[in-house]
């Protein structure tokens, strides 16, 4: 038995498909009678031409072999470049770094500075960064967990530290540039500090969408964690064992609801009359104890191999005298 061909099938035509798609399911070991009329009826003739009967010599049974088009050839891979590994994890949009890199020559490569915020799960990062070809270059940087310098111990990384956080880096970066007697701001935590950075009232905590407007009851209460005494006292009433667990550290510092915007009026004032960064007093290492020898100079393998010479010429010339006494 041989091999029909894509030409075989073209030959025969619709009337034939019929029957030949029959015979083959006749023969197949997973029958194909439900297969088989679909194929026959409802595929066009162009379809056949994916569809080849053939025959296996080895167990005399026949079966149906389906082509699939390749889609992607030799020449695609042959061709196929890998993008970035940045862009395949999704961590840097590269059409939005050229948009930040290039710059008309009258701008002399003054540096496009943004402010750059993330949020972690217990610390909050601001930087002001500016983008180069090689890389980005950061100018300043504030976290919050420097704020307990400044008197914030607890609840760093909810809405009114974040304000600190960014306030301390806006008075940071204009005490850097000599600047930060001359801007004093008044808005938003970094906005606060003297930045002026693009931004929408509809980002901060008061904003209603109906009226389209700034609460600017609401917003000061987040500023000094207003809300967060609110849902402390809330808790303290209503379910006294998880406000022991949740607000632990609240209770370790001996913080409470009713101080707590004494306490960010307090930071405040802290972080504009000192927002130097302060290096962290490092402990000398320990002496790193050794488990292995010390690898000697020449000379001192030298003088070691004398010592060593010296020492048998002696030990040799010690018992030939006792030898004699004898």
């Amino acid at each position: 038995m041989g091999v029909v061909g894509f030409g075989d099938i073209i030959q025969w035509g619709q009337i034939e498909r019929d029957r030949v798609i029959g015979v083959a399911s006749q023969n197949l070991p997973t029958p194909v009678h439900q297969v088989g009329p679909a194929l026959g009826h409802g595929l066009s003739l162009t379809l056949l031409l994916y569809l080849r009967w053939s025959v296996r010599n080895e167990k005399g049974l026949n079966f149906l072999e389906v082509f699939v088009k390749a889609h992607k050839s030799r020449a695609y891979f042959k061709r196929y470049q890998v993008k970035f590994k940045r862009r395949r994890a999704g961590k840097t949009d590269y059409r939005a770094r050229i948009v930040l890199i290039n710059q008309d020559k009258n701008k002399y490569n003054t540096p496009k500075y943004r402010f750059v915020v993330r949020f972690t799960n217990k610390d909050i990062i601001a930087q002001i960064v500016s983008a180069s070809i090689a890389g980005d270059l950061v100018l300043a940087a504030a976290y919050s967990h420097e704020l307990p310098r400044y008197g914030l111990e607890a609840g760093l990384t909810n809405y009114a530290a974040a304000y600190c956080t960014g306030l301390l880096l806006a008075r940071r970066v204009l005490k850097m540039l000599e600047m930060d007697d001359e801007y004093q701001g008044n808005v938003e935590g970094a906005l606060d500090g003297g930045l002026d950075i693009p931004h929408s009232d509809k980002r901060f905590a008061g904003f209603k969408k109906d009226d389209k407007q700034l609460d600017a009851e609401v917003h000061r209460k987040y500023i000094f964690g207003g809300h967060v005494a609110a849902y402390m006292q809330t808790l303290n009433e209503d379910e006294p064992e998880k406000y022991q667990s949740q607000f632990s550290d609240y209770i370790k510092k001996g913080i409470e609801a009713d101080a707590l915007e004494a306490v960010y009026k307090k930071v405040h004032a802290a972080i504009r009359a000192d927002p130097t960064v302060k290096r962290s007093e490092k402990q000398p290492p320990k002496e790193h104890r050794r488990y292995n020898l010390k690898k000697l100079t020449y000379e001192e393998r030298k003088a070691k191999l004398i010592e060593r010479l010296n020492a048998l010429n002696s030990a040799a010339g010690a018992d030939e005298d006792d030898e004699d006494d004898e």
